[in-house]
C-alpha cells in the first residue's frame, strides 16, 4: 500500500493554521499517488496542549477543526490526530485520538492506549485510556493504528516495560496486515536513533509493515525532529524524513528496502539544527519575529547569537554590550568582532553611570558592610534592566544566554543574566557550549578565538573567573551528568573517582538553586534530562544527598 506520511509542523491552538497546512500536505500526498495518508498525533489542536486541554472551548475548536478538515477529504482516506471526548463516566474527560476521514465524513476512531506520565509527558491528567483496539478495514488491508506511546512498550526491545498492555501485539493478534503509528515524539540526543532501532525491531519481529509519522516543530521547551519511518515487512528501511523540517512523503510499504546503518550527522550538527528549529518556533509561535541578547565577549552569549542568527537571519537579532567597571577592553573587542562577523545589529551601552548612581543612593544603608555579591547582582540586574527596556520599546524577544552548568549550581544572577523569555542553551553543559561553538566555526569561523582561550569570567569584580567560585567546567559537569541525567547517588559518584569534598559542593549548590531554576526561562530540551517541565523538584524540602 501506498503510504502518504505528513510531517508537518503544527502550531498549538492554531486552528485555521493547522488545517490549512494539513489539507495543503494531503493534496500533495495525493498528487503523489498516497492511498493512504496519516498525520501526526493531536495535530489540529497542536502537542503538547498541556492545561488548555481543560477548556472546553478549546476541545470544541478541535472538535470543529476535524469536520471542517473531514468535509473536505475525498476518496483517499486521511488519518490524523485530535482530542475526543469521553462520555463515560468515571474517568477522565477526553481521549487522545485519532480520526480517519473519508469521502467527507468521519469514518472510524481509535483512542491511544498507553499514556505517558514520565519526564515531560502528563497525558494521564487529561486522557481516560482506550479499553481495546480494533484493526480499520480498508480496500482488503487491515490497519493496525496506534497512536505514538502505544508502539513503545515492545517485549523485546525494552529491558524493562512501563505498560502491562501491548497494543501492537493486540492488533497485531486481531490480523492487522500493517502498524501505522500517528506520533508526536520529542527529540534529545540520539532519540532518532533508539525510534528507529525500535520500529525496526517490532515490523521485524511482527513480520508486518510498520508505518510512523512523527511531527516536527518547536512548541515551548520541546523539539519535535520529524524522521517519520516507512519499514518493511523484513524490518528493511524504505522511506526516512528529513531531520528537523517538514516533509512530505510517499513510500509503498511493500516496496525493497535496506537493512543498512543510517548514517547519521553528528551530534553537534543534530544540535544546531534542534536549537535553532526550537528557537525559530519559539519566537514566531509567539507573535514575535526578532531578538536581542547581551554580548558579554564570552563562549555562552556567542553560540546563542550565531545560533540566532542561523534561526531567524541575522538581520532579526541585536546583540547589546554593556561594559560595567571590572569589564575588560577584550571582552568588548570580542563581542564587536563576534557581531560583525554574523552580520548583527550591535549597540554598545555601559552601566558605569548607572552602577555609580545606584551604590551612592544605597551607600548610607549600607554603612559599614563591605563590598560583596549584593554589587556584583546589582551589575547583573543593571543589564537585565537594559535588555528588558529594549524588549519593551522595540518589540523583540531576550534571549538568556546561560548554560546547563551554570544553571545547575545557581552561578547566575535572578533578574539579571537570567532574564530573558528562552533559554537557548540552558540544557548544554560548558564543556558541550565549548565543542559545539568549535563545530560553529569549523563550519564558518564567526566566534573569535578570544572567546575560546580565555578564562570564563563574569566580570563583576576585579580578575574574577568562574574557577573561583567552581571546580573546572570539565569536573562540574562530569558530576552534573551523573547527578542530575543518571541520577547517581552522592556515594556512587564519589566511587567513580570523584573528589568527595567536590562532589557534596556541587549537590548542594544543586540543591539550594532550585528557587532560581523555578523563575528561569523555558529551556530548549536536548538532553534525556532537562531543566524545565520534565523535572519536578520541590524548593521547600529537608533531604539532603547522602544522608541516612
Amino acid at each position: 500500500m501506498k503510504i502518504g506520511l505528513l510531517q508537518l509542523n503544527s502550531t498549538i491552538g492554531d486552528f485555521p493554521g493547522n488545517v490549512a497546512k494539513l489539507l495543503d500536505g494531503y493534496r500533495r500526498a495525493c498528487a503523489a499517488g498516497a492511498e493512504f495518508v496519516v498525520a501526526p498525533e493531536t495535530f489540529l489542536c497542536g502537542y503538547p496542549a498541556r492545561d488548555l486541554l481543560l477548556r472546553a472551548d478549546f476541545v470544541e475548536a478541535n472538535l470543529a477543526a476535524l469536520d471542517k478538515v473531514a468535509a473536505q477529504i475525498g476518496n483517499v482516506p486521511l488519518c490524523v490526530g485530535f482530542v475526543d471526548k469521553n462520555p463515560d463516566r468515571p474517568g477522565r474527560p477526553l481521549h487522545n485520538s485519532a480520526a480517519v476521514l473519508h469521502a467527507g465524513k468521519i469514518v472510524w476512531r481509535q483512542h491511544k492506549t498507553l499514556l505517558p506520565s514520565y519526564d515531560v509527558f502528563e497525558e494521564d491528567r487529561y486522557f481516560e485510556p482506550a479499553e481495546q483496539v480494533r484493526p480499520l478495514e480498508f480496500a482488503g488491508h487491515k490497519l493496525g493504528i496506534t497512536i505514538c506511546e502505544d508502539i513503545w512498550n515492545d517485549e523485546d526491545f525494552w529491558p524493562h516495560r512501563l505498560y502491562r498492555r501491548d497494543p501492537v501485539k493486540e492488533l497485531i493478534g486481531q490480523g492487522a496486515e500493517i502498524i501505522i503509528n500517528i506520533s508526536a515524539s520529542p527529540w534529545h540526543l540520539g532519540k532518532e536513533r533508539t525510534r528507529l532501532a525500535m520500529l525496526r525491531r517490532v515490523a521485524a519481529d511482527e513480520r508486518v509493515p510498520v508505518v510512523q509519522v512523527n511531527l516536527v516543530g518547536g512548541n515551548d521547551e520541546l523539539i519535535f525532529d520529524g524522521h517519520s519511518v516507512v519499514l518493511n515487512s523484513a524490518g528493511e528501511l524504505v522511506a526516512l524524513g528529513k531531520s528537523f523540517q517538514e516533509d512530505v512523503i510517499v513510500a509503498d510499504t511493500d516496496a525493497p528496502g535496506t537493512r543498512a546503518s543510517i548514517e547519521w550527522p553528528c551530534a553537534e550538527s543534530q544540535l544546531v539544527e534542534a536549537l535553532a528549529l526550537g528557537l525559530r518556533d519559539y519566537v514566531r509561535k509567539c507573535g514575535f519575529n526578532s531578538v536581542l541578547l547581551g554580548l558579554s565577549g564570552g563562549i555562552d552569549s556567542a553560540l546563542t547569537a550565531a545560533l540566532a542568527a542561523r534561526a531567524l537571519g541575522p538581520e532579526q537579532v541585536l546583540g547589546v554590550a554593556m561594559p560595567g567597571p571590572y569589564s575588560s577592553d577584550a571582552s568588548l573587542t570580542d563581542a564587536r568582532q563576534l557581531a560583525q562577523n554574523l552580520g548583527v545589529r550591535f549597540e554598545v551601552l555601559p552601566i558605569n553611570s548607572a552602577f555609580d548612581a545606584l551604590t551612592r543612593e544605597l551607600a548610607a544603608v549600607f554603612a559599614g558592610r563591605a563590598p560583596d555579591v549584593t554589587e556584583e547582582n546589582i551589575q547583573s540586574r543593571l543589564r537585565g534592566l537594559i535588555l528588558m527596556a529594549l524588549s519593551n520599546k522595540f518589540g523583540a524577544l531576550v534571549l538568556t544566554t546561560g548554560n546547563k552548568s551554570e544553571l545547575a549550581v545557581g552561578y547566575c544572577t535572578l533578574y539579571g543574566d537570567m532574564c530573558g523569555a528562552l533559554a537557548v542553551i540552558g540544557d548544554l553543559f560548558k564543556t558541550q557550549v565549548y565543542k559545539l561553538a568549535r563545530w560553529i566555526n569549523g563550519q564558518h569561523p564567526v566566534i573569535p578565538e578570544n572567546c575560546f582561550v580565555k578564562p570564563p569570567s563574569a566580570e563583576l569584580r576585579p580578575n574574577q573567573t568562574d574557577q573561583d567560585t567552581l571546580p573546572p567546567y570539565e569536573t562540574l559537569d562530569g558530576i552534573l551528568e551523573l547527578y542530575l541525567e543518571r541520577n547517581l547517588s552522592k556515594q556512587e559518584i564519589i566511587q567513580l573517582g570523584y573528589d568527595p569534598h567536590t562532589v557534596s559542593d556541587v549537590i548542594n549548590k544543586v540543591t539550594f538553586s532550585e528557587f532560581k531554576r523555578r523563575q528561569a526561562a523555558p529551556v530548549l530540551k536536548v538532553s534525556p534530562r532537562a531543566f524545565g517541565m520534565g523535572r519536578r523538584i520541590p524548593i521547600a524540602q529537608r533531604f539532603r544527598a547522602g544522608q541516612p
